[in-house]
């Protein structure tokens, strides 16, 4: 119904009542609004293809229109209080929605927590990651707090709800995954993880375990493929279920869906169909070497021609505190140095300090360079390596020695061997779903014996700068699609936690950079 009413100069003008009386003074401008809205929430719906978000259309006319719901109820309240901790509320409610949904679909904050990636990256480095660059992905666990990963702080609990879990979906985005590109994803195997002991993946602390417990050391070499595979699954199992016996030593051993396992940053080295070999260090890509990035570091043994290398000299090289080790002072490895070559003595008889550095070919140089300081350096053995993907074959390769391996691709089918197995049935079985045995007339999978199989999904393989400090591909393998999360586009802070707040703790000349491709 319209009215006429007076204001205050004598002139009238028509106001709005609707059926229960409420004044509505401009229902042209909420239907607008509506509008709007309207069409950027279909539009977004579009976007992620999924049209279960037609249900809050109703809930989103009401707020602009029909207004049976009492959305403000607070702001015709008589109680200030009330007004001023509804507002407060409000506002917060509002935020938290709104960083949920651009953390998912636009972009995310990530933080360096470790060297991998050094120097292209640097432990305390703060990252916007792009989301749309590659693509969002609709969260396989929607209900979850804004800003947490996995567990609430202080609480220790799951910050998310495994129901309603939704499948792997990616929308559309301005490109894909390139070789050389930085890249944040979710550690594949993370799957599982016990959680005092997060630092290592469980499948690796497994099978360390079960060796560790095994009385009797058996020499690989001298068995068959398929003999070494069910004494890696001894090891495995055995090492498996003594972790889940102690959980006062190992903590509860919990398992995570893909969106919820913990972030990874890496480099891109392989594609989806790539042949992959390293070669000294070298990384090959179908057969031609891979452009190795401009801040490449390995390990190295340093040993001074007698002092120690100053405070400054360290600075100078970028080379942080945790990443300097002297071994002299460490560890008891006198005899294992003399034997790498290491014989320089200072005055009174003892071997010259021989420090443990990560460097890159212009921090070497610079040592190299220091006559007068350094005496002799010797890059790190690969014989420190560690056991390499895939954990249950005896294939002798190394960190710097390593394949050929063949990256999956989406809709290849291979053949499988005893031989290849082990290096793809985490593929089939923990990324694909498969159900996947070995019995002894064949391999079966779903319960079908099947002698090839085509894969589902793309995989990467993932590799840190920083080569002989990264677990990367080279100890867990592949990473499928699904668990690619987006690209690191800028440094926006860098902070040095081994310098104080006026002593450099900010990295002012890394504030606002892009961070480096290939």
């Amino acid at each position: 119904m319209n009215f006429q009413t007076q204001v205050p100069n004598g002139a009238s003008r028509p106001n709005t009542f609707d059926e229960k009386g409420k004044h509505s003074r401009k229902p042209a401008a909420r239907w607008i609004k509506l509008s709007i809205v309207l069409l950027l929430y279909l539009a977004f719906l579009v976007w992620v293809r999924s049209w279960w978000g037609l249900i809050l259309v109703p809930v989103i006319y009401d707020a602009y229109i029909s207004k049976i719901i009492p959305w403000g109820w607070w702001k015709r309240s008589n109680n200030k209080g009330l007004r001023a901790v509804m507002s407060w509320v409000d506002a917060i409610l509002f935020a938290l929605v709104a960083v949920y949904f651009v953390n998912l679909y636009v972009f995310q904050n990530y933080q360096i927590p470790s060297s991998s990636l050094e120097k292209s990256l640097l432990v305390g480095d703060y990252l916007y990651v792009s989301k749309i660059s590659y693509g969002p992905r609709v969260p396989n666990t929607p209900l979850s707090l804004p800003l947490t990963q996995h567990t609430l702080p202080g609480l220790n609990v799951k910050s998310y709800l495994d129901w309603p879990h939704w499948s792997y979906k990616r929308v559309a985005g301005f490109g894909k995954v390139e070789r050389g590109d930085i890249v944040v994803f979710n550690f594949p195997a993370g799957d599982t993880v016990a959680l005092n002991n997060q630092a290592e993946d469980f499948y690796s602390l497994s099978y360390r375990e079960g060796q560790r417990l095994y009385p009797k050391k058996i020499n690989m070499d001298s068995l068959t493929s398929a003999q070494q595979q069910a004494v890696y699954q001894l090891y495995y199992s055995a090492g498996s279920q003594f972790i889940r016996s102690n959980p006062g030593i190992y903590g509860k051993v919990v398992t995570r869906p893909v969106d919820r396992r913990e972030n990874y940053v890496k480099r891109c080295v392989g594609l989806p169909g790539d042949t992959l070999q390293i070669k000294d260090t070298q990384v090959y890509i179908n057969g031609a070497p891979f452009k190795n990035p401009e801040n490449l570091q390995f390990n190295y043994f340093v040993q001074t021609t007698g002092p120690y290398i100053p405070e400054t000299l360290f600075r100078e090289l970028g080379i942080s505190e945790d990443d300097r080790v002297l071994m002299n002072d460490e560890y008891a490895y006198e005899e294992g140095l003399v034997e790498m070559g290491f014989r320089q003595r200072d005055a009174g008889g003892r071997l010259a300090p021989v420090y443990h550095l990560p460097l890159t070919k212009k921090m070497y140089d610079t040592l190299a360079g220091n006559k007068k300081l350094v005496s002799r350096i010797i890059r790190e053995p690969e014989t420190l390596s560690g056991q390499m993907y895939p954990l249950n074959l005896n294939s002798g390769w190394t960190r710097d020695n390593y394949g050929p391996v063949w990256i999956p691709a989406k809709g290849v089918t291979i053949t499988l061997t005893e031989e290849n197995l082990p290096v793809y049935e985490r593929c089939i079985e923990a990324y694909e779903g498969n159900r996947l045995e070995k019995r002894a007339d064949g391999i079966y999978i779903n319960g079908e014996k099947c002698d090839s199989y085509t894969f589902q999904m793309d995989y990467y393989w993932m590799m840190g700068d920083n080569r002989h400090n990264s677990a990367d591909s080279r100890y867990w393998g592949f990473v499928p699609e699904d668990h690619v999360v987006g690209k690191p586009l800028v440094i926006w802070l860098s902070l040095d936690k081994d310098r104080a707040w006026f002593d450099g703790h900010i990295r002012w000349s890394r504030l606002f950079k892009w961070v480096p491709g290939d």
